[in-house]
């Protein structure tokens, strides 16, 4: 069986040859394979909101978020799901988080 990283990299493959469901089938059995992936969940993200995923897409994105805390990219990256996703209100409570976090703060 593949690793998750293995997986991955087939799944940027499939997206780089315009196959996004594939890539997305992909991606979900790195994820079951290791739910901390983050960087399947934050590709996963990506490809829901482009299939009209929205549900999955915001997932994902809270997923990354919970994987990686500390780091601000990851409030960034939710915002920018959220706005795609037509949630500004909590695409705003995204993008504050992010400034905080760069700031040092909370």
């Amino acid at each position: 069986m593949p690793s998750p990283n293995e997986l991955y990299d087939q799944a940027i493959d499939l997206r780089d040859a315009g196959d996004k469901e594939a890539a997305v089938s992909k991606l979900k059995e790195a994820v079951e394979a290791d739910p901390e992936h983050t960087l399947s969940h934050g590709l996963l993200a990506r490809l829901c909101v482009d299939l009209g995923q929205f549900d999955d897409a915001m997932m994902h994105a809270r997923r990354v978020a919970e994987l990686e805390p500390e780091d601000p990219f990851s409030y960034t990256a939710l915002s920018v799901i959220y706005q795609r996703c037509g949630r500004i209100p909590e695409a705003e409570d995204a993008m504050a988080r992010a400034r905080m976090k760069q700031m040092g703060i909370e």
